[in-house]
């Protein structure tokens, strides 16, 4: 009999609780897995909100690359690619008050050494809202733990969802 079967036998017969069942998939690696790379995620957050560069480089790998569409001031549409130092120093020497990234509803996906994390997204300059979208961070295991290898994202100024509640 195949285990699945099988084990939807068993719980069909009352000797084991799907509830038990459940709390064993929550523990399960992949559930650690997902968690650690969402916590790079809000590591990097985190660390843009504070203006923290260690903190950036701790959860970049080095020749990581944020990658994006961006509509010029001329109408035009342009990729963007830009290495994550770049990013952090235009973070430090923006003056518009903290940068807050939120994001919401992730996705989580691994395969061995790579991470996909997919999320919507809301961007504010100190209280003032900039744009949204949606972030997908692609990570790798490295031998220090997760690490960003890329992040795309779309950058919406118009029609942006209204905020889940802080």
């Amino acid at each position: 009999m195949p285990i699945f079967r099988l084990v939807c036998s068993v719980v069909a017969a009352g000797l084991i609780s799907p509830v038990i069942l459940e709390a064993r998939a929550q523990s399960s690696p992949q559930q650690a897995d997902s968690a650690a790379v969402l916590r790079v995620a809000q590591k990097l957050f985190d660390a843009m909100r504070t203006k923290d560069t260690a903190g950036m480089r701790d959860v970049f790998e080095p020749g990581a690359r944020l990658v994006g569409m961006r509509t010029r001031p001329s109408g035009e549409i342009v990729l963007q690619v830009i290495p994550w130092q770049d990013f952090a120093t235009a973070m430090v020497r923006d003056t518009r008050g903290e940068w807050r990234e939120r994001a919401w509803s992730p996705e989580v996906r691994i395969r061995g050494t790579l991470a996909t994390v997919w999320a919507e997204y809301d961007f504010r300059f100190g209280g003032t809202p900039s744009h949204c979208g949606v972030d997908a961070v692609q990570l790798l295991r490295t031998t220090t733990g997760w690490k960003i290898v890329s992040i795309a994202d779309t950058y919406e100024t118009t029609g942006c969802p209204k905020r889940p509640s802080e």
